[in-house]
């Protein structure tokens, strides 16, 4: 990087505890950022996870019903109860996305609203969702953003069966991903990374000399270099449109 003039600002890795000490180690003090992808999806997919838990204690109670049709006004009620709970965990089960899907549109709330209705627990958990897709909004700062996280912390805590499940929420690791927000060059996610990874992996699968040391480097090298370049790419890429537009 020295030799191609190149400064490290800042490096954005997933959540492996591997790094910390590496990167101390080789390039001293730099901003560490998380990957919010993987605390994100780590987050969705407690929040997945919480939904299918309610679905399970409304179908565990759920009325037994004896065998046949029912006789008594009794046992119509139970099974109208019944179907209606089953309706209920059906509707959960098709609209779970709605849960976590970052932009809902008006039908999808009123969707929401409905199958939420009687679950404050289900509110509840759409709101803590939108509380976390805020943190992570480029518009405010990391201070900004670790009081919100300490907010939500705070909240979390009222309900005791949530905090079992969204712990994720609580891990010390969280504030790193919030690095960027600080950081206008750092990049919020390791995605353009494990992309090249991905192709360079390929690569090696069916050409074998990808595999030596000075290729590696050399790829490295091209890698970098065409990092350098992007922003000149993309202003070239623009005004060649804009030509052929006219």
């Amino acid at each position: 990087m020295e030799t191609r003039g190149l400064v490290l600002k800042g490096i954005t890795t997933d959540g492996s505890s591997l790094y910390p000490e590496p990167i101390a180690a080789v390039f001293g003090e730099v901003p560490h950022q998380l990957c919010t992808f993987h605390v994100l999806r780590e987050v969705t997919k407690a929040v997945l996870s919480a939904v299918a838990k309610l679905r399970k204690d409304l179908a565990a109670g759920a009325p037994k019903l004896a065998r046949g049709r029912p006789a008594s006004k009794a046992a119509r009620r139970a099974a109208g109860r019944k179907k209606r709970i089953q309706r209920k965990i059906s509707a959960l089960f098709e609209h779970r996305y709605l849960f976590v899907q970052h932009y809902l549109t008006a039908s999808e709330r009123r969707i929401l609203a409905r199958i939420a209705r009687g679950q404050p627990q289900l509110r509840s958990l759409r709101g803590l969702m939108d509380e976390v897709y805020r943190l992570f909004d480029r518009r405010c700062r990391t201070a900004t953003a670790l009081a919100k996280l300490a907010r939500l912390r705070a909240r979390l805590r009222r309900f005791t069966r949530l905090r079992e499940v969204l712990k994720k929420l609580f891990l010390p690791g969280l504030e790193k991903a919030m690095v960027f927000l600080d950081e206008k060059l750092l990049g919020a996610t390791s995605n353009a990374v494990e992309r090249g990874n991905r192709r360079y992996r390929k690569m090696q699968k069916t050409v074998y000399r990808v595999r030596t040391q000075r290729a590696i480097e050399g790829r490295l090298a091209l890698d970098l270099l065409r990092e350098r370049q992007a922003r000149s790419r993309a202003e070239t890429t623009k005004t060649l449109h804009k030509a052929r537009a006219a």
